[in-house]
């Protein structure tokens, strides 16, 4: 399976009618596998301080999640493995595997649960692949 069929089958499926706004499988040095055509343009510092946060979970907390030059409020996540972020009715699930960053991010109706759903749940997956 290409990494753009994991985006479009795998990420921005519908559950119970919504979707993700936009989905991307990230390489850990900032190249894009895969990416949704809503996804936004990011700068490089943005996928280093999020790489910055899984090595020191709690980096991006004082300053907030940027991507695409939106900023995400911090929430709770798994150090190491995971980042959540929220920005009004939406918000952003990071996971990280052995080689890349699976990145949902929603928006109402979708809700915080089910995107953490759709994009751990790839993630876990591809760890197990050894990916």
């Amino acid at each position: 399976m290409s990494w753009q069929q994991y985006v479009d089958e795998h990420l921005m499926c519908y559950i119970e009618g919504n979707r993700l706004a936009a989905a991307a499988i990230i390489g850990h040095d900032g190249t894009v596998w895969a990416q949704s055509s809503t996804f936004p343009q990011f700068k490089p510092e943005e996928i280093t301080a999020i790489m910055n946060d899984f090595a020191e979970p709690g980096t991006l907390a004082p300053t907030g999640l940027h991507l695409g030059g939106t900023k995400y409020m911090v929430i709770q996540g798994e150090p190491g493995a995971v980042i959540r972020g929220k920005k009004g009715s939406g918000g952003i699930t990071i996971k990280k595997t052995n080689m890349a960053l699976i990145i949902g991010i929603y928006e109402e109706p979708l809700t915080p649960g089910q995107c953490n759903m759709i994009v751990e749940r790839l993630g876990d997956y591809l760890i197990e692949q050894g990916l």
